[in-house]
């Protein structure tokens, strides 16, 4: 089964440490001797060393220059650039609002043409109606604290999830069936999307399965993750979103999503567990 997603990007940060604190024993440098070449305070060699503080491209620049090793700084920036983007903080994301995340993810979307999502706490957005998603994304922007930008996000979510209407897109999507209880919108909006899954079910480019709660598990409940064809897997946590692209580990996910998908209700099974939630909202 899947381990842990944070691990991955952390060793993936402190290689690109290891990597330039190498760099600098080979040059026969201690610390202070590469701060005082590259004109820094002597405790930031130091901490990028330990993994401490993530070098920025002109960094790792002047390290490689210092230590000799100017030919590998591209290289280290290329390993440092993966490693960054392996785990971001869902705050740094949203720093500006929600609205250009789902627009820089737009493309993601378009090119992909298998998508395999497993939700264990919310609807996938690309299963969203607008009200569902307005409750959801209200909620996020008043627990990060970062600016509130809900309606133009809602928009582009929505016109990214078009993906599930136009071009070629195959979906697989399976949900714990406590996500169909879970309010994190009002009851009028918890009625409709949960309608909507009922609706959007038929399309013949849609598998959705219905995981019951009272399954006998042969995998236990994840972190959800969104895996496009199989070239990454984004795994979302309360704090970030770690996106991985190395072979071993997507077919770990997927193999997990194998797994899921055999206890899963789907078809007649799967609408009745749909309409028994709507029941519970009355």
């Amino acid at each position: 089964m899947p381990s842990s997603p944070l691990s991955t990007a952390q060793a993936a940060r402190a290689a690109v440490a290891t990597r330039l604190q190498g760099l600098m024993k080979d040059a026969g440098l201690s610390g202070h001797d590469l701060a005082v070449l590259c004109g820094w305070h002597r405790a930031k060699s130091s901490r990028i060393a330990r993994g401490i503080s993530w070098p920025s491209d002109a960094d790792i620049r002047a390290w490689c220059a210092a230590c000799g090793a100017a030919d590998q700084a591209a290289d280290i920036i290329a390993a440092s650039r993966n490693a960054e983007s392996m785990y971001v903080e869902w705050k740094q994301i949203h720093r500006d609002g929600m609205r250009r995340v789902h627009e820089k993810t737009t493309p993601l979307y378009q090119r992909t043409r298998s998508f395999r999502v497993y939700a264990s706490n919310v609807v996938p957005g690309m299963l969203q109606i607008a009200g569902y998603t307005t409750g959801l994304l209200k909620a996020i922007t008043a627990f990060q604290g970062t600016p509130d930008d809900v309606a133009d996000a809602v928009r582009a979510r929505q016109s990214r999830s078009r993906v599930l209407r136009e071009g070629d897109h195959r979906f697989a999507i399976l949900l714990e069936e406590t996500v169909l209880y879970y309010r994190v919108a009002d009851d009028a909006a918890m009625r409709a999307q949960l309608e909507y899954l009922l609706t959007v079910m038929g399309q013949p480019n849609l598998s959705l399965g219905i995981i019951p709660a009272r399954a006998r598990r042969t995998v236990w409940p994840l972190e959800a993750f969104y895996a496009f064809d199989d070239q990454q897997v984004a795994v979302e946590t309360l704090t970030a979103e770690i996106n991985l692209t190395a072979p071993g580990e997507i077919g770990t996910y997927l193999r997990a999503f194998t797994d899921l998908s055999r206890i899963a209700a789907l078809g007649v099974p799967a609408r009745a567990l749909i309409t028994k939630a709507i029941s519970a909202l009355e």
